[in-house]
């Protein structure tokens, strides 16, 4: 099977996802998710004219000069009154409150003098000053909120205003991730000699949940063909959208996560991309089932699951902004010439007053090490075959912190 470029293998990862049917979802559990129709308003906002401050409720023609007018109402928001206010008349209201019938202007509180039953304007005010009409924001059937649109925190209070208690979104992923590997001992283990500390799979569950999926770690499986074919097994009965596993992808006489999903059934797309850290990356299908199978070395599995994992759970979730921002940059030191693979290089990022940003590789880019990675705020991409760079050379960065 060919190697493909990071392109095409992506192209054929979401050529084979469609966005998850769609559920109610109240909507605080709605934000971060897509809409799976557009949403129009039940009601109209605001729906009767009300004042928009506090103040006397009138006529204008009775203040197009300093008057004196008899206040023959109090009006409180969610308390509309019935009294009609006539000629020299005035009603005390609040801030949100319904305009009575026969006032059409708002005089604030703050050029008024109130005594008893009399209240004094100090100076004109024009026709409408101070209100809000009816339908100002919006009206009972506009459509607002269109199909596809990811609901942030203001389309919440949007969706909440215009009376949805729910809306309909596209289902979470649902991903479930196993490592294989006798070599490795969970976090807060003490390692046995020859034995490390396994951290992809709380790594990957971690990313996958902050994309809004379900995400549930197998933990470790040993390296056996049928320990491994046991936890895809698992997989397919917990009914998960999206399976990942880590290491054992490769053709090792101890890597048997390949085998596993050939005994299963899997239609294989590919297992080598040319893409530096992570080429030995396999992807396919097991039934309605997506599968990736990364490499087992911490930094190509993170690497592998920023291009091809977070792409495919926002293709599932409904969401159009697939692939996370690159970015242009210059370069904050020389490269040499790459080879014919693309390199995804951890590097820091440095933001100059007048807006330039400079970004420079860590010298050490061993797969295995995490220290560049959580310290990293971008990847910094080079195309295959890039010739050698000096400082300063444009360069394009993938940006981690979205």
């Amino acid at each position: 099977m060919a190697v493909l470029s990071v392109a095409d293998a992506l192209a054929m990862v979401l050529a084979q996802a469609q966005p998850l049917p769609s559920e109610p979802a109240p909507l605080a559990d709605a934000v971060g998710r897509v809409l799976a129709g557009d949403l129009a308003a039940l009601r109209t906002q605001p729906p009767a004219d009300v004042s928009a401050m506090d103040g006397y409720a009138v006529r204008a023609e009775d203040v197009a000069a300093p008057a004196v007018l008899r206040v023959v109402a109090e009006i409180a928001a969610g308390q509309p009154s019935d009294r009609v206010v006539g000629r020299g008349e005035a009603a005390r209201i609040f801030t949100g409150a319904v305009m009575p019938a026969g006032a059409d202007t708002v005089v604030i509180q703050e050029v008024t003098s109130r005594d008893g039953d009399s209240v004094a304007i100090k100076r004109p005010e024009a026709r409408g000053r101070h209100l809000r009409r009816q339908g100002y924001d919006f009206k009972q059937g506009d459509m607002l909120l269109e199909k596809g649109r990811r609901l942030s925190a203001r389309d919440i209070a949007l969706a909440g205003a215009m009376n949805h208690a729910a809306v309909a979104v596209h289902r979470r992923p649902r991903l479930a991730v196993f490592a294989t590997g006798d070599e490795l001992v969970e976090p807060g283990t003490p390692p046995a000699p020859g034995q490390i500390v396994h951290s992809n799979g709380i790594a990957l569950a971690a990313l996958a949940r902050g994309e809004g999926a379900h995400a549930t770690d197998f933990g470790i499986v040993p390296d056996r063909l049928d320990a491994t074919v046991a936890a895809v097994r698992r997989a397919r009965e917990a009914g998960v959208d999206v399976l990942v596993t880590s290491g054992g992808a490769s053709v090792g006489d101890y890597d048997f996560v390949q085998q596993a999903f050939a005994a299963e059934g899997m239609a294989l797309s590919f297992w080598k991309v040319a893409l530096r850290p992570g080429r030995p990356l396999m992807h396919g299908k097991l039934g309605g089932m997506q599968v990736l199978g990364l490499p087992g070395n911490p930094v190509s599995a993170y690497v592998c699951a920023i291009l091809f994992l977070v792409p495919l759970l926002r293709r599932l979730a409904g969401r159009s902004d697939l692939t996370p921002p690159r970015e242009s940059a210059l370069l904050g030191c020389a490269l040499a010439a790459n080879d014919e693979r693309a390199d995804y290089m951890r590097a820091t990022l440095e933001c100059r007053p007048d807006g330039t940003k400079i970004a420079t590789p860590f010298p050490a880019q061993d797969s295995s090490l995490l220290v560049p990675l959580a310290h990293a705020h971008c990847l910094l991409v080079r195309e295959p075959f890039a010739p050698a760079a000096v400082p300063g050379s444009p360069c394009v960065i993938l940006n981690l912190q979205f």
